[in-house]
């Protein structure tokens, strides 16, 4: 079974009754951003770095823990991070730790917890593969932005993180 975010189906792309029109169309231009996307960096991170956008994904959320308070994320923690269901994201991590890239270690305080860190050589290839990941989501936002109905959720995607003026 393919690992598949947990709640979401593919949206119902087909004419609507007038009231709800706006809002579908809406939901479907954004359903195509993500999917062009997410097909445009999944191919370049498996081609430049034999990884998915899931397993970059659980790589990057987990290189962000840290000793302390909060610094550890229960696997539910991980799986609302990357969306997937928890079972999905279980098998992702297995998947990364029989590669080498993750370590799983019982909590000290708590040993019912288990802790998964990303291990020298997941965060070597993390490294190496968030220029790829950057590049693509570049190259993809380009792309998108040239087809009228999507350039304006890429014009708010581009806003979400761009300082506002002081």
């Amino acid at each position: 079974m393919p690992d598949e975010p947990h709640g979401t189906t593919a949206p119902a792309c087909t004419a609507t009754p007038a009231t709800g029109q706006t809002l579908a169309q809406g939901w479907c231009a954004l359903s195509s951003l993500h999917s062009r996307i997410e097909t445009h960096i999944e191919r370049a991170l498996q081609a430049g770095h034999g990884l998915s956008v899931r397993e970059f994904s659980v790589l990057n959320v987990l290189s962000g823990q840290h000793d302390g308070e909060g610094g550890h994320l229960q696997m539910k923690q991980v799986a609302d991070s990357v969306v997937l269901s928890q079972s999905a994201t279980t098998r992702l991590v297995t998947r990364l730790e029989d590669r080498g890239l993750l370590a799983r270690y019982i909590c000290p305080t708590d040993r019912r917890g288990i802790y998964t860190n990303v291990s020298p050589e997941g965060l070597k290839l993390l490294e190496e593969a968030r220029p790829t990941n950057d590049t693509a989501l570049r190259e993809a936002l380009e792309e998108a932005a040239r087809r009228p109905e999507l350039a304006p959720l890429v014009a708010a995607v581009e806003g979400l993180w761009t300082p506002a003026p002081a």
